[in-house]
This record gives structure tokens, C-alpha cells and sequence, in this order.
């Protein structure tokens, strides 16, 4: 691992930012250089105006001297494997690019894509790259009415989707479930043969195969930096949609940069990152920056846990993986149901990564020796879809890392957070606030698709001329962040508002405990009381125990009224907790929309210890 950047780089983004970035940006392969390195007219920022350049050709292009080197080992759930090299990768989008001209796509349209974990989804991000239409991927596991809300939003003509995909076992209809969310909106789909189930193919309808065998090579059009590269619809199944968009060259500058910084990439490296493309952190953690630089990765199929708890661990040690990059709640499962990682030869690991929430100290500490034998660095990230890539975060590619556990650690280069009051004023170091972000980076989103008063009220209305995250965090004398979860998970008891992520924090430090989670359910005397669902490590705690600790640690308010006894929380497969299903059962409302559920089976879990114990408090 090198660190040709090194100590200083700080600093020098500190002396001026956008000469910095100019710097990063230089890194990539451009058409024509930029004439102004920022634009910046809040809450608008258009970096590296004028230049040009292709996504698809920094991705694969630029990488022609290592045309042989492995870009994706993939492992099936259904035990599959396919080795695809740089050089594969590029002639299947060359031509996959090609095929979409044939269908009529054009530069500035737009592609929906609805694909398992297949390399056939990088690949077809990357053809839509190459010829300058914008792609918007839908998690394979929304139904069909949220991936019809976002194709119509979008107004995708083109769906590329699969016959099927495989996931705990089981077939996934995705064709049958995009035949529905397209109908009547004059939308053709592309389809990958994956499980090779029987599908309606409707007029215009056309297998991924068929298309690439006689279409041309398309190549690589250069685009404006600020280019829509992808939209990216956020979580959430009620009311209309929000897209996140991003531009081509700030997003390639951020992401290549902070992947450099975070995992110093080596040639000898293997790169496992277990987020599904269908979020963001495998928009730029697997489709892009790993590829940008030239990366040896991992993409995986199905569930971490099928069909076994030690399939994350068997493929650590086969593929011989170095970096790992995985979320909180992955790590709590593992912690509690699969056999113990010193069992298998994980010895290549030398750095560990986590995404997606706030890590707990305990959890932290498990990783760190478990799984790194203490020998690893753990890089515990903060972003979000709207940042594009990294924003807070230790970085051994660059520097000794000085973690402390629970905390992300500092900014990136570059970027420029605060923590705040109210007020807007700087919060005390040690006292909670708002996270902001202060002036522009490189990597933030272009505006949210077709709603510009939508973007403004929610990103720059609340602290005028800076960036609301929407997460509360404290900052210390060092500059370094911990967070404390959403503004909008907060408990509010007898007038007192109670973050979600530290009183689940307190209750899995108690090492009796493996996972929690907290929701609000009504009161008539406080407003709110607490219910807490916690998943044992082995025996229960005993009664009052629990309790006990919230008391000590955070205070006599955030005592729960009932602590639930659950084998499994309802979680999306991207491993987020749904605090609103836990809050629908606990006080007899509708569940809503599930299907992001990785088990269904945590419903009657829930149900059952809120049966057991004489419903909700």
C-alpha cells in the first residue's frame, strides 16, 4: 500500500480547496480540460466547468495496459463463479453501448435498470455511461410498484432486468415483477438469463444476449463534467419518489479520491465491498471507484448468510480478499450466528471498512480482532446518497490512522464539516448538533430530479449557505465526528429528545446483546415511551437489567417501558433496520410496503414477542 499523496495532504487542501480538488481531478482521463474548476452559486456547484470527459472510459478505457487483470471475481449465490478481466468488461460494454444506440437511447435519456448482483449491472451502468445517457438502478428488491414510480419519474424507455435472481434459495421473479411496474408505460426491456425461468417476453422485449451478439462497438463519448451520470432514488415507498442526481466528473473525482485515501489500492489487492449496486455505496464503492483505479474486486450474489452463516467468511478466505467493507448490522449478524472468523485463513486481510450507520464501540472492537486479528485498521466512513462518497473517515491510504472506536474520525481532504446548534452557531466540542457540510465538494448531488424547490427546502433551507446532513453528531477539540444517527430518529419523551442510534448503542454494548432497536409508541402521559426489541446472545439478560443500564448510561427518560425478546429485526438487504415496521406492530398500524425485507420471517418474530407478553405497553 503506497501513499504517494501522504502526509501534507491535508494541509493543502486546507490552503485552498478547489485548487486541491484540480489536482484530483487531473488524475483522471479527460477529452478537454475544464476552463473553470468551480461554479459555485449556492446551492448550486458546477465543478470542473468546460472540461470533458466518459465515465465509462476512466472506468475501463484508461485500463487497457491491464486488460488481463481481474475487475470482478463473482460468486453466485447458487455457487456460480465468473473471473471477468478489464479487457472482457470493456468489449462486453463497448457493445452492450452499442445495442442501446440500436434501441434508439441517446445522450441525455435515460436507462432503468433492475438487475440482481450480476456483472452484467456495472455493465450496464457503464454502457449507459458510454454513450451519455443517464442511468437510474432500482434495488432488486422493491416491488413493483416502487420500481414503476421510479421508471415513470425517471422516464426510463428502456428497462434492462433479468429473467430472475436468486436469493436465500429462492428464484426472484424480476421479469415478472417488471412486466407489471412497466405496463402501459411504452417501456421495453432488456433481459439477462440468469436462473433461466420462464418469462413473458412482450413486443420489443429482447434478451441481453441476442442484442450484444451482432450490435457494434460503440465508443466512449465524451460528456460535460457536470453531465448526469446516474439518478438514485432514496429509500422510502410512499409519495413521490426522491431522486438524487450526480454529474460525471466532480462524482469520478470524489469517489476515485476518497477510495485512494481510505483503502490504498494496491495491484496485489482483492477488494470486497458487500453493498448491493442498488444503493449508493455500491453506485461508488463496486461500479465505479474500484474500477477507476484499477481495483481487483469481489461482487457477491445472494444473502450474506445463505446457506450458512460462514458463506461471508468462505469468501473472504477463497478469494484471498485484503480489504473488506461492510456495514454494522452485517457485523452484528456475523457476531452472533456465524462460527468464529479465526476458523478460517483470513490472514491476507490488512484493513477493514464499515458504511452504512453509526458503529457501535463493541461491534467496532469484535471487527478489529475477530475478523482483523487486531492487526487491521477498521475505517469507519460517514455519507450519505446525496454526498456521493465519502465525507468523514479515517484514511490509512494516506496517513497513520488514530482511531477511537465510535467515532468516524475526521473530514476528507477537502470537504469542510461542522457541527451546530440551533442556531447555526458552532456547537461546543463535545455537544450535540446538526452536521453540516460548509462549501462545496466535489462529489455532491447535481439537484434531485425535476424538483428544484424540493432540493432547496431540504438540503439548504434550515442553516442558510451550508449543507444540512440530516444527522446529529458531536464534533471533539481534534476535529474528529462521531455520529449520533438521524435528526428525524429522535424519541421525543416528556419534552426530551432521545436519539435512536445512542440508546441503541448503550443496549448492545451490553454484551448479552447481539442487535437492538428502539421505536416511539404513544403515551398519554409523556407524549412517547419507548419500546426496545433486542436480539439475545445466547440467554437473555435477565429481567430489569437491561433497563438498568439505559438508566446508568443515558438516563432515567430513556428507560424503555418494555423490553422485547426477538431472534431477528426487520431489515432492508441492505441491512437497515425499519424502525417503522417495529413501531407499526408494537401499535396495531399497516405495515406498508415490505418488500426490501431481507426475512420475512422477523415480522412473526416481532409479532410473536409482542403476542407473548400481552401486546405493547
Amino acid at each position: 500500500m503506497g501513499r504517494a499523496e501522504g502526509p501534507g495532504l491535508r494541509e493543502s487542501a486546507a490552503e485552498d480547496y478547489v485548487s486541491f480538488w484540480e489536482g484530483q481531478a487531473r488524475k483522471l482521463e479527460w477529452s478537454r480540460p475544464w476552463d473553470r474548476a468551480l461554479d459555485w452559486d449556492p446551492p448550486r456547484a458546477r465543478w470542473f466547468e468546460g472540461g470533458e470527459l466518459n465515465a465509462s472510459a476512466n472506468a475501463l478505457d484508461a485500463h487497457r495496459g491491464i486488460s488481463g487483470r481481474a475487475a470482478i471475481l463473482w460468486e453466485g449465490e447458487d455457487g456460480t463463479e465468473r473471473r471477468i478481466t478489464y479487457g472482457g468488461l470493456l468489449r462486453t460494454v463497448e457493445r452492450l453501448a452499442g445495442a442501446l444506440e440500436s434501441l434508439g437511447v441517446r445522450r441525455g435519456d435515460r436507462v432503468a435498470i433492475y438487475l440482481p448482483m450480476v456483472p452484467e449491472l456495472p455493465a450496464a451502468m457503464l454502457a449507459c455511461a458510454r454513450i451519455g445517457a443517464a442511468h437510474a438502478v432500482v434495488f432488486s428488491g422493491f416491488s413493483a410498484a416502487s420500481l414503476r414510480s421510479r421508471v415513470a419519474d425517471s422516464g426510463a424507455r428502456v428497462l434492462v432486468t433479468a429473467d430472475g435472481g436468486y436469493r436465500r434459495g429462492r428464484v426472484v421473479p424480476l421479469k415478472e415483477i417488471a412486466d407489471e411496474a412497466v405496463s402501459g408505460l411504452g417501456v421495453r426491456c432488456v433481459v439477462v438469463r440468469r436462473t433461466g425461468a420462464g418469462v413473458r417476453m412482450g413486443p420489443g422485449d429482447a434478451w441481453w444476449d441476442d442484442l450484444l451478439e451482432g450490435a457494434p462497438a460503440a465508443p466512449a463519448a465524451p460528456v460535460p463534467s457536470s453531465h448526469p451520470l446516474f439518478i438514485l432514488y432514496t429509500s422510502g415507498t410512499t409519495g413521490r419518489p426522491k431522486g438524487v442526481v450526480h454529474g460525471t466528473g466532480g462524482y469520478l473525482t470524489h469517489v476515485a479520491s476518497t477510495f485512494r485515501w481510505a483503502f490504498g489500492p494496491g495491484d496485489r489487492d482483492v477488494y470486497y465491498c458487500t453493498a448491493d449496486i442498488g444503493w449508493v455505496t455500491g453506485h461508488s464503492y463496486v461500479a465505479y471507484a474500484p474500477l477507476v483505479c484499477g481495483a481487483t474486486q469481489v461482487v457477491y450474489e445472494g444473502a450474506p448468510d445463505h446457506p450458512g452463516p460462514s458463506r461471508t467468511w468462505e469468501i473472504l478466505e477463497k478469494s484471498g480478499v485484503s480489504v473488506f467493507y461492510t456495514t454494522p448490522p452485517a457485523l452484528r449478524m456475523l457476531a452472533r450466528s456465524a462460527p468464529p472468523p479465526s476458523s478460517y485463513g483470513l490472514s491476507g486481510l490488512r484493513l477493514l471498512g464499515s458504511v452504512g450507520e453509526p458503529i457501535n464501540p463493541s461491534v467496532w472492537e469484535w471487527y478489529r480482532d475477530e475478523v482483523g486479528g487486531s492487526r487491521c485498521p477498521v475505517v469507519d466512513t460517514w455519507w450519505q446518497t446525496e454526498t456521493g462518497g465519502m465525507m468523514i473517515s479515517d484514511l490509512p491510504g494516506i496517513e497513520d490512522p488514530d482511531p477511537v472506536p465510535g467515532w468516524a474520525g475526521r473530514a476528507v481532504p477537502g470537504v469542510d464539516v461542522g457541527v451546530v446548534g440551533a442556531d447555526g452557531r458552532p456547537a461546543p466540542p463535545g455537544e450535540r448538533g446538526h452536521l453540516v457540510v460548509r462549501r462545496p465538494w466535489p462529489g455532491m448531488l447535481l439537484g434531485l430530479w425535476g424538483d428544484e424547490g424540493r432540493y432547496r427546502e431540504a438540503y439548504w433551507s434550515r442553516f442558510p449557505g451550508a449543507y444540512h446532513a440530516g444527522d446529529h453528531a458531536v464534533m471533539d477539540g481534534e476535529g474528529r465526528v462521531r455520529l449520533l444517527g438521524r435528526s428525524d430518529d429522535v424519541l421525543k419523551v416528556a419534552g426530551h429528545r432521545i436519539g435512536t442510534a445512542e440508546l441503541e448503542g448503550c443496549l448492545v454494548s451490553h454484551p448479552g446483546v447481539a442487535e437492538a432497536a428502539v421505536c416511539g409508541i404513544p403515551d398519554e402521559t409523556r407524549g412517547q415511551a419507548i419500546a426496545a426489541f433486542v436480539v439475545p446472545r445466547g440467554a437473555p439478560p435477565p429481567p430489569g437489567e437491561l433497563e438498568g443500564l439505559v438508566r446508568r448510561e443515558v438516563g432515567p427518560i430513556a428507560v424503555p417501558s418494555a423490553v422485547f425478546h426477538v431472534q431477528s429485526l426487520p431489515k432492508t438487504r441492505s441491512g437497515k433496520i425499519l424502525r417503522r415496521l417495529l413501531q407499526a406492530m408494537a401499535t396495531g398500524g399497516d405495515l406498508g410496503d415490505t418488500s426490501t425485507l431481507e426475512d420475512p420471517g422477523a415480522v412473526g418474530d416481532v409479532r410473536g414477542a409482542l403476542a407473548g407478553s400481552g401486546g405493547a405497553p
